[in-house]
């Protein structure tokens, strides 16, 4: 069953007590954006979906989440990760290029966000660079990775890597031909 962005995000507003202005002013974003968001007539690139959820004061994580994660988790099958991303990229239709988020546990609860990230040829965090008060860092295990860092652009490979202040614009797009891995870590964090 596909996630409802749509109908989560108008319960997490009402919740909130605010209306879709109040929530767009809140975020930074037009109240359109809202209203076809909780439509579902439109689906948010991840960095507009974060400002949105920046006005409720939540994760993506906290977004996403269906049940609570047991707390004493150490250990983590790859199913039992919090995927943050699949299911707006299915929102997006077949046509678009698709990247996947998985989070390690309770990032909120260790103050670290720890992501398996996948990147199909031509996918990209979006025309909006992302900012935020974090420190961010990975490593790419398959495949190559474009990132952009303020004015700075660099290719990464295999065993490359990146470490930067993630208030400076960012953004990352895959312009190869096959799909790149990467682990990254954020702190505080973000998403």
């Amino acid at each position: 069953m596909d996630f409802d962005t749509g109908g989560r995000l108008k319960e997490l507003r009402s919740a909130a007590g605010l209306s879709q202005r109040e929530l767009a002013n809140r975020a930074g974003v037009t109240h359109g954006l809202i209203s076809m968001i909780e439509q579902n007539k439109n689906s948010p690139s991840v960095a507009s979906l974060r400002k949105i959820l920046g006005g409720l004061a939540m994760t993506m994580a906290d977004f996403f989440q269906e049940k609570p994660k047991d707390q004493d988790t150490v250990f983590f099958q790859s199913d039992e990760l919090t995927d943050l991303t699949s299911r707006l990229s299915r929102l997006h239709g077949h046509n678009s290029k698709r990247m996947t988020l998985r989070q390690v546990g309770n990032a909120r609860e260790h103050g670290l966000q720890i992501l398996h990230e996948r990147y199909e040829p031509g996918a990209d965090t979006g025309p909006t660079m992302l900012e935020h008060n974090s420190h961010e860092g990975g490593v790419v295990l398959s495949g190559q990775l474009e990132i952009r860092v303020g004015d700075q652009v660099r290719l990464l490979g295999p065993g490359d890597a990146y470490l930067f202040d993630s208030r400076t614009p960012h953004r990352f797009r895959n312009i190869g031909k096959v799909t790149c891995e990467v682990v990254s870590a954020c702190t505080p964090p973000y998403l």
